[in-house]
């Protein structure tokens, strides 16, 4: 979800902060945003109105636009507990690029085919990146959020922690609305005001939404993806993508490799090839321009070399896991394999199988995890406390290796 994002927010805000766009597990929870009674909102909103007014909204546009909203409690509650966000590569892309989530951006690359293809002809965005996009936003329209974007947006303005960045999303909400492109009761979105299949907030909408179904409105909220998609490719392709040219690529590096590692470690490719660096499948790397060598698990996880369209996908999302996220379910979705690298074990010793290990065992117990994707999430948690109470263990919730040998 874009915003004028080389900063703050998109929709799952800065550094995968949450908005219906970070890939959520199937199973996470879904809240429910009702405003409530405050004295000191409506004050700040009474003193806001004059703001906007000021600003050249319309009065009838204000008016509208606040009906029936209010301070949402559960929109600052989500702003400051964003951990359950900040994943490891691992579990970011056991969602990220789960089957499911693979299997469905293949259908879909098939369903919208010729609107994607002419998204293509004007944008030079390829089908499968428009739709990995899409899957990682809205998990391809299922989840484009349902909150009331000028509820979350003024809630979070008025809250303060970042007053000015909201109180400026809420104008460019407010302006969208006096344009006519969607109604007060359809500008809905996540919690953090990013809306849409692609969850666009409202001062990215104003720059780079555009109307590719020409009928006069720019919908990224219809049923219809087709305004959400191409303004996704709009704007990754004003942010310098090239057609043809790839985020990145798997590769191995030799045992003797020292680095230089991260965004920042920018050569040629044949200097890397010099090195000992080669494709992880045995292919050769073409020259793509200069690259990078990341290793974001570490040393003794999958490596990358990333090229300029990898930097293209941070004005997206500024996040690591994210970019690799979408760039691999890209390549998922365009028909290669799976990595060839493994990540090391977690924190407790772990490996993605010895998770899924824990999750099936539950399951078999009558302990609901919500599924085996070696995500130890909300649910799974819950499960872990259930079982060890049940069975006189002390409660951790944790998944340890003395867990996985209990459940074996």
């Amino acid at each position: 979800m874009p915003i004028t994002r080389r900063a703050v927010l998109h929709g799952i805000a800065v550094g995968l902060v949450a908005g219906c766009g970070a890939p959520m597990s199937p199973s996470a929870p879904q809240a429910t945003y009702r405003p409530v009674p405050n004295a000191a909102y409506d004050a700040w909103a009474a003193a806001f109105r004059a703001r906007a007014s000021a600003s050249g909204i319309s009065a009838s546009t204000i008016s509208r636009a606040f009906r029936g909203t209010g301070y949402l409690p559960e929109v600052v509650e989500r702003d400051r507990n964003q951990t359950e966000f900040k994943r490891s590569l691992d579990d970011y892309l056991a969602i990220a690029a789960s089957d499911e989530r693979i299997e469905k951006g293949r259908a879909n690359a098939q369903r919208h085919g010729a609107v994607l293809s002419r998204i293509m002809q004007e944008y030079d965005v390829e089908p499968h990146v428009v739709t990995a996009i899409w899957g990682l936003e809205s998990r391809y329209g299922e989840r484009r959020g349902s909150v009331p974007v000028i509820g979350a947006t003024s809630t979070l303005a008025f809250d303060g922690r970042r007053g000015a960045f909201f109180e400026k999303q809420l104008v460019s909400a407010l302006q969208i609305l006096e344009n006519g492109d969607v109604s007060p009761d359809r500008m809905v979105g996540s919690w953090a005001g990013a809306m849409g299949h692609t969850q666009f907030i409202p001062t990215t909408y104003q720059a780079y939404a555009v109307d590719f179904t020409g009928d006069g409105r720019r919908d990224i909220w219809a049923d219809d993806p087709t305004d959400g998609l191409a303004s996704a490719a709009a704007y990754v392709s004003r942010s310098g993508w090239r057609q043809g040219q790839p985020w990145g690529l798997e590769v191995t590096l030799p045992a003797e490799f020292s680095g230089p590692f991260g965004r920042s470690s920018t050569r040629p490719v044949s200097e890397w090839l010099g090195q000992g660096v080669r494709d992880a499948r045995g292919a050769s790397i073409p020259d793509h321009g200069p690259a990078s060598i990341i290793i974001p698990a570490g040393r003794t996880g999958p490596a990358f070399m990333t090229f300029r369209n990898f930097t293209v996908l941070t004005r997206y999302n500024n996040s690591e896991n994210y970019v690799i996220g979408v760039g691999h379910l890209s390549d998922r979705i365009a028909g290669q394999g799976p990595l060839v690298g493994t990540f090391p074990p977690d924190a407790n010793g772990l490996t993605r199988a010895d998770r899924k290990a824990i999750q099936a065992g539950l399951t078999r117990r009558g302990f609901d995890t919500g599924g085996t994707d070696g995500v130890i999430g909300r649910k799974t948690e819950a499960a872990i406390r259930a079982f060890e109470q049940s069975n006189g263990l002390p409660i951790t919730g944790q998944a340890t290796r003395s867990l996985l040998r209990q459940l074996s």
